[in-house]
C-alpha cells in the first residue's frame, strides 16, 4: 500500500503549543507518532513524507528513520535541512525530492511540502497532496466541500497518523 504523512517534527517541544497536540513533551510526542506510525505502516508498504520528519539535525532524523517501518520518501519541506549535512545517510530513503507526481489505484497525486492554489492534473481529477500548515481535519472537510482535490496529509489534519492513498481517494470519492 502506499501512505502519505507530513509535519511529524520529530523532538520539537514547540510544535506541540502550536499546533494544539495532545502531548506534554516532545519525548512523548515522538513515543505516540512512532507508534502511531508502525502500527499503521508494514515493512514493505511505501510511505511519503511531505517534509518537516524534524529539525534538529542528522544524528536525531537519523535514530528516528531507524525506527519507522516501511519504504520511505522524502518529499523536503521547510525544515528538512538535515538531508543537506554530510553526515546524512540519504540511502535511508529510497528517494529524496521536492516534488513529485505519482499514480496509484489510476488517481494522480501531485506531492509538494506547500499547498499551491493548481497543479499538475487540476482539471482533470488530480489531488493535491501537502503539509506545512499544520491544519486540522476541517480543512480537508472545507475542501472537499467547496469541490477541491487539495488535502493535509499532515498528522495535525489526520489523527497523528500517516492517511494511505485509498482513504484520500474514498474521501474525493464524489467530487465530479
Amino acid at each position: 500500500m502506499v501512505y502519505f504523512t507530513s509535519d511529524l517534527h520529530f523532538y520539537h517541544d514547540n510544535v506541540i503549543k502550536f499546533a494544539n497536540r495532545p502531548y506534554h513533551s516532545a519525548e512523548q510526542m515522538n513515543q505516540s507518532l512512532i507508534k502511531n506510525w508502525n502500527d499503521t505502516i508494514n515493512a514493505d508498504d511505501e510511505i511519503y513524507i511531505l517534509g518537516d520528519l524534524t529539525m534538529k539535525g542528522p544524528d536525531l532524523a537519523m535514530k528516528i528513520l531507524s525506527q519507522l517501518k516501511g519504504i520511505k520518501h522524502l518529499i523536503k519541506g521547510n525544515h528538512d535541512h538535515f538531508v543537506d549535512k554530510k553526515s546524512f545517510e540519504p540511502w535511508l530513503f529510497a528517494s529524496i525530492q521536492d516534488y513529485k507526481s505519482i499514480t496509484y489505484m489510476n488517481q494522480k497525486f501531485v506531492l509538494f511540502h506547500y499547498p499551491v492554489l493548481e497543479w499538475d492534473g487540476y482539471f482533470r481529477g488530480s489531488i493535491m497532496l501537502h503539509g506545512h500548515q499544520h491544519n486540522h481535519a476541517d480543512y480537508n472537510y472545507r475542501n472537499l466541500e467547496n469541490g477541491i482535490r487539495r488535502y493535509d496529509v499532515g498528522v495535525d489534519a489526520n489523527f497523528m497518523k500517516p492517511v494511505s492513498a485509498e482513504q484520500i481517494i474514498e474521501f474525493f470519492k464524489d467530487i465530479n
